[in-house]
């Protein structure tokens, strides 16, 4: 039984995706090494919409990666880089079907603070996904 932990988030403005893009590339090699790291991918579903799952051995380990590191450098950032932002975790089973990802976060979602949140946000709901591109797989580091 893995602790699950999947996030969307949307950016305000298409500036703020160079710095985003760079971040979330330091934040996945850190998963890859992180301590407890079981699986992961993120995905670009389009309209500066972005998601990550990632399971773990135990909720410990998932906080011990979240506050640490180059994740832990840019959470803070995203406050004014993000208009949507949301988070749920549960435990149980890894979950690689992005249909079933999607449907527990309309359904579980805790919705994240933003500095400028859309409406969106303000309503506590999100647009239906729009894959257009294939996840990219986080595969934990050889050891």
């Amino acid at each position: 039984m893995a602790f699950n932990s999947l996030t969307r988030l949307r950016l305000r403005s298409i500036f703020s995706l160079p710095a985003f893009a760079r971040a979330a590339r330091e934040s996945t090699a850190q998963m890859s090494v992180a301590p407890g790291f079981i699986d992961g991918a993120v995905l670009a579903e389009g309209r500066l919409v972005f998601w990550t799952r990632s399971a773990w051995e135990n909720e410990a380990a998932m906080k011990a990666f979240r506050s640490a590191g180059a994740h832990g450098a840019v959470m803070p950032k995203l406050l004014d880089w993000c208009d949507e932002a949301c988070v749920t975790h549960w435990e149980g089973d890894v979950e690689k079907d992005w249909d079933a990802l999607y449907a527990r976060m309309a359904r579980d979602k805790r919705m994240s603070k933003v500095a400028k949140p859309s409406k969106a946000q303000q309503a506590k709901r999100f647009a239906k996904m729009l894959r257009w591109s294939p996840e990219q797989p986080v595969p934990p580091a050889k050891k």
